[in-house]
């Protein structure tokens, strides 16, 4: 009895946290970028049942019944790499790859500086001149005449981007965006502000870039509400055999043996 409570207790709990996950999602089907995430779950090794009510030879001898999963547990987070749907803009500042690959920016937090990946295009030209991000991350793109990768200066100038990625001021070719891949996207994690953190990137040359588009979140709204459905559905047949267990033990503890 102790042993289907803690299973139904464990399914509750991995319950609560993908219902965490799929509203996240819902609450970033418009993020420009957002990729979703989904979490796999996996149950506990079984238990070995066994019992010595088994009689050979006029002795009782271990007679094995059988296995009982004790629930289930999380097991990792995924996230969903595919490609969202192009949206055309008005904003010279606004990117999006079509396809695999990811911009490059750099975070200064005044004490550290650092390189970040996103999907997210949505641009814009800062008070100094150089392309950034929403948050203030520069964009990096490796500059033509030096070959050495930077932040993106355009200054007052006209911008413009061609399909491979390279970047025009004012009619003048000065750089090509920085942008990446990954062999292994499991080694992708999210670190907030739509931007993930890997190690070993790999400079992606064939990339298709499309100026005043962005690329929309990936999330499907109806799948996830679906899926929340479900979760709460589980949540609640679980809470049920609580329920159940907890009113059986009240009379086991009380009723069961009392003198009268």
């Amino acid at each position: 009895m102790i042993r289907g409570l803690y299973t139904a207790v464990t399914g509750m709990i991995t319950g609560e946290a993908k219902q965490s996950i799929v509203t996240n999602n819902i609450a970033n089907a418009n993020t420009n970028g957002f990729k979703s995430d989904n979490l796999s779950i996996k149950k506990f090794d079984d238990v070995l049942i066994q019992n010595y009510d088994k009689i050979v030879n006029g002795k009782n001898t271990k007679n094995t019944i059988g296995s009982l999963s004790m629930g289930s547990k999380i097991d990792d987070l995924n996230t969903y790499f595919g490609q969202g749907l192009l949206q055309a803009t008005d904003k010279t500042t606004d990117f999006a790859i079509d396809g695999s690959g990811f911009f490059t920016v750099q975070r200064n937090d005044g004490i550290t500086t650092k390189d970040y990946y996103t999907r997210s295009g949505d641009f814009h030209v800062d008070g100094s001149g150089y392309l950034v991000t929403d948050s203030g991350d520069k964009v990096l793109g490796k500059d033509k005449a030096t070959n050495a990768l930077g932040p993106i200066y355009v200054g007052d100038g006209k911008l413009q981007v061609d399909n491979s990625g390279n970047v025009s001021v004012n009619g003048v070719s000065q750089y090509k965006f920085a942008t990446v891949d990954f062999s292994d996207y499991k080694t992708i994690k999210k670190v907030g502000d739509n931007l993930y953190d890997a190690a070993s990137p790999m400079q992606n040359q064939n990339i298709t870039v499309k100026q005043n588009s962005l690329e929309k979140s990936n999330v499907n709204v109806s799948a996830e509400m679906v899926n929340m459905m479900t979760i709460t559905r589980n949540f609640e047949s679980n809470q049920k055999v609580i329920q159940a267990i907890d009113e059986t033990l009240g009379k086991a503890v009380n009723e069961v043996g009392t003198v009268k």
